[in-house]
């Protein structure tokens, strides 16, 4: 017996939602969650923290093309930003491989993924990323008496879709 589209969308939404709680804590201490998913190739604190954002970012672009609420002209915008900065194109050549894997089992996933790559190609071609700037205190120590901007960002990003996570989960960790 199949479930209908709502409710197939409703645990997908829950799923989304559950993993962001498990990311969350992740990117408030890279060095004390981080380790959970294994060894990484990204030394600096502060590039692993962008390739999580990125993952996330990537995910919900995916999420929302998937469902039809991120149009073809909104996903190449968007890619086009992060593709403009250096952070973006990192996480691309890193992730690509994985993405790759995980989403051209579909005829979306196939349309999602050329749109991605033409963005990189368009950036590429463009000249060289804006560079990341360093943040001026430490890694993975907060700010006493402010929460952390990324809950900001995130929250704006999960917006309507409860979270992005099915994805990430469903491809693996990149």
């Amino acid at each position: 017996m199949s479930q209908s589209p709502g409710v197939q969308h409703q645990g997908e939404a829950s799923i989304r939602g559950y993993y962001l709680e498990l990311v969350r804590p992740e990117l408030d201490d890279m060095a004390l969650y981080q380790p959970v998913w294994g060894t990484t190739d990204i030394a600096d604190p502060h590039e692993r923290k962008r390739h999580v954002y990125a993952d996330l970012m990537m995910d919900y672009a995916w999420m929302g093309f998937e469902i039809g609420t991120i149009r073809e002209p909104l996903l190449r915008d968007m890619l086009a930003g992060m593709f403009t900065g250096e952070a973006g194109r990192l996480y691309w050549s890193r992730a690509r491989v994985s993405w790759t894997a995980g989403s051209s089992g579909s005829r979306v996933g196939r349309r999602f993924l050329a749109i991605v790559g033409e963005e990189h190609v368009r950036a590429v071609a463009a000249g060289p990323p804006t560079p990341s700037a360093v943040a001026p205190r430490p890694p993975d120590v907060p700010v006493a008496g402010a929460a952390p901007a990324w809950r900001t960002s995130v929250g704006a990003l999960v917006g309507p879709g409860a979270g992005l996570a099915l994805g990430s989960l469903l491809r693996g960790r990149r």
